[in-house]
């Protein structure tokens, strides 16, 4: 699982296909909200860019 913003979310994509050996999930967080789970507010890739997407 990656939460990433826009600009690393094709780096994303990739590290979980390698990971992972199939195709992720991509979730929109400014779209879907969870009742159990806050997502960071940050990218995993980036201190600057906002957490806006899942890719599970």
């Amino acid at each position: 699982m990656y939460v990433v913003c826009k600009e690393h979310l094709e780096l994303a994509i990739d590290e979980f296909v390698d990971e992972y050996e199939d195709a992720p999930d991509i979730i929109d967080l400014h779209e879907v909200k969870f009742r159990d789970w806050q997502p960071p507010t940050h990218c995993e890739h980036c201190e600057d860019g906002e957490a806006r997407f899942l890719v599970v």
